[in-house]
């Protein structure tokens, strides 16, 4: 035990605090995704570097051969993905740039966007969340593209997640976007943390909700939100 905290710690981690009193709990910490001030000063290729030089010393922690043709381009792969592609959401420049339309033809209903399928990963693990979200709005005199609305949610996704935060953040956005009180954010998720490791329970599912203004206040329209998507 001495020589695994004695590593542990050479690895600037603390092995009594980070260890032993987090544990394996899913603790969340934050409503925005935590990051630090200095998150963005260092470029996207900067970053794939290193990112491909750390994962390189772990695949060799782990005693893979890195000369063998399968895995000696894995580090640069896992360095490019992470940035370029299951992480992208950390980064600020990839928000989506949304406009709003004027609600012309008065539409003062709920509108729908069911079973928006995302991939997440866990911040605990570092291994996927994948599920449906379903959203709604009712427009107070604006309305925005359909399509922006899966990218909101895809925005959000990409970055290191928990469940809660994610389903807020996507609340929280539209909210802010639309100048509307009424929100709806479902989301129903597998995670892997659950199902490939742990207790490995592949058939439970973990689901999630924001509600605001008419969504919280009237149960009706609750209802008629909750007939809709089918859960």
């Amino acid at each position: 035990m001495k020589q695994k905290e004695t590593l542990l710690n050479t690895m600037g981690i603390n092995y009594s605090h980070d260890i032993d009193e987090i544990g394996d709990e899913h603790i969340g910490t934050s409503h925005d995704t935590p990051l630090r001030e200095d998150a963005f000063e260092m470029d996207d290729e900067l970053k794939m570097e290193l990112i491909e030089k750390h994962f390189k010393e772990i695949m060799h922690v782990l005693g893979l051969d890195l000369t063998d043709d399968s895995l000696k381009g894995t580090p640069k792969r896992v360095a490019k993905m992470y940035i370029k592609e299951v992480f992208s959401g950390l980064n600020p420049k990839n928000k989506p740039d949304v406009k709003l339309f004027e609600n012309k033809y008065k539409y003062k209903e709920m509108l729908v966007e069911k079973d928006i399928t995302f991939f997440s990963n866990c911040e605990h693990h570092f291994v996927p969340i994948y599920g449906k979200a379903h959203v709604a709005y009712i427009s107070n005199g604006n309305v925005i593209g359909l399509s922006k609305i899966n990218r909101i949610v895809q925005y959000f996704a990409k970055r290191p997640q928990v469940q809660e935060r994610l389903t807020m953040q996507i609340g929280n956005e539209l909210k802010e976007i639309l100048g509307t009180d009424d929100i709806a954010v479902v989301i129903d998720a597998h995670h892997m943390c659950v199902s490939s490791r742990g207790i490995q329970d592949v058939s439970s599912s973990t689901v999630t909700s924001y509600y605001g203004g008419k969504f919280e206040t009237d149960e009706n329209t609750r209802a008629e939100f909750m007939k809709y998507i089918s859960l």
